[in-house]
């Protein structure tokens, strides 16, 4: 069995995060997702709309994912690829080269993101339409 993990926080789940989960999954036979925890995204100055129970719920509804595993701290990735004896580590392309340490452990791949979403999109345009209602 080949086995595949991705990290990230999956807030406000949107088609690009389903995309490169189908991706993700399509380089193996089993997806592990490490979703970061609330504590840890705080400590990245990072703050979700959904708390992390909430999303792992979804993530745990998207048939692509076959394992949620709370992501603590930036280290614990090595240890991830040997506990869950991974073959592929994915990311997305706007991580390129930061995880090339895990090269000593098993493949990396970094995909193509989604090019017209991101969380940070949505935010942003649902701040704006909030302004906007507000001067109506």
């Amino acid at each position: 069995m080949r086995k595949v993990i991705t990290y990230g926080t999956f807030d406000l789940l949107h088609y690009g995060h389903i995309n490169l989960l189908k991706r993700a999954k399509e380089q193996g036979d089993y997806l592990i997702v490490a979703l970061s925890t609330d504590e840890f995204n705080r400590g990245k100055g990072k703050e979700c709309y959904f708390p992390y129970e909430v999303r792992k719920q979804l993530l745990e509804a998207i048939r692509y994912v076959d394992l949620v595993i709370p992501e603590t701290c930036w280290e614990q990735k090595i240890e991830d690829v040997k506990e869950f004896k991974v073959d592929v580590f994915v990311m997305g392309d706007d991580w390129k080269g930061k995880f090339d340490f895990l090269k000593d452990y098993c493949e990396v791949l970094y995909l193509p993101r989604t090019p017209e979403i991101s969380t940070t999109k949505i935010k942003h345009d649902l701040e704006n339409q909030e302004k906007a209602d507000g001067k109506a």
